[in-house]
Order: structure tokens, then sequence, then C-alpha cells
């Protein structure tokens, strides 16, 4: 799977893209089983929070693109000092979930992170997502017994329609 750094250009469609998969926000009117509809509302992302993420030092923030040059997912990969890697942003486009293709962009963001010395992913994934988690289990993610806390009192990332959100953090060495 080709893989390619997202430009500024690409900015609109990704942010689009990510808020109709995990909130089925900005006129999609498909629902998957990833969105997080009944947990959080609001934007998952936006300009101003797209850039920040984008620009974390040593930031990869890869597309996937059809060959109608529409783009299909998203990763953000952002290397740390012990040579694991952080694994954000996973992004499908919800009208093609359930067809293998988060599963080929997860391998080829592995393998990019691998072939520029990580040694292993983290992620962080809300504690309330089950299916989620378990999705990324059967792909060799485990649970490293570490959470981080939600964010409750910054509503960039939404509002929390739940009072017990934490994330899970789960990795995967390469």
């Amino acid at each position: 799977m080709l893989l390619e750094h997202a430009t500024e250009a690409d900015y609109p469609e990704i942010i689009k893209l990510v808020n109709a998969a995990y909130r089925g926000t900005g006129g999609a009117s498909i629902k998957s089983w990833n969105q997080e509809i009944g947990i959080l509302e609001g934007t998952r992302t936006d300009d101003s929070l797209l850039r920040e993420e984008a620009s974390a030092p040593g930031a990869h923030l890869l597309i996937h693109r059809d060959p109608d040059d529409s783009i299909l997912g998203t990763v953000l990969l952002v290397p740390a000092d012990d040579g694991s890697w952080y694994l954000g942003m996973f992004t499908v486009r919800p009208a093609l979930q359930n067809q293998q293709l988060g599963r080929a962009l997860l391998a080829a963001a592995e393998d990019f992170a691998k072939a520029r010395g990580a040694s292993s992913l983290q992620m962080g994934v809300l504690n309330v997502r089950d299916s989620l988690i378990a999705w990324y289990e059967r792909r060799g993610y485990t649970r490293s017994g570490k959470t981080q806390p939600f964010h409750y009192d910054d509503p960039r990332f939404g509002k929390a329609l739940r009072d017990d959100l934490e994330f899970v953090v789960l990795q995967k060495t390469l």
C-alpha cells in the first residue's frame, strides 16, 4: 500500500474524513462500527488541531489515496526518544470499512515506522471502545497496563457524553 506525506492542500479533506470516521459528522451519512457516537460529540479535529498534531517533532502525517486522488485513509506517526512511536489519527473512509483497507493501512504504517527505526508502536484508545481494542489486539497490539486520562476540560477534542473515559495504552513490538 502506498502511503504519502500529507500536504497542507490535503488538510481540508483530511479534516472532513477524520470527523466523518470518528464522529459521523461533516456530511457523512454512512455510519460505521468505529464511530464514537454516544461517547463523544462535536469535532474530532479542525485545522488548528491538525496542524498542531502534524507539527509534532518528527511527525509523519500520512495518507493513502485512491486512483481518482481522493484520500481513503490517514495515519499519524510520531517518534519518541526510546524507539517507540505513537500511532494516531488512524482513519479509513467509513464507506470502505470492512473491506480490509484498515488492516492494509495499519500494516503499511507499521512498515513505515519500522523502516525509520521504530522498535514499537503505541496508541491510546478510549477504554469503552471494546470492539476497537479487540480489533487492534487481533493485529498484535497488547494492553500495556498503562492508561492516560481523558481531558474533559479541553473542548477542542469534542464533548464527552460519559464520565468514565480514559485512554488504554496499546502497544506492539515491531
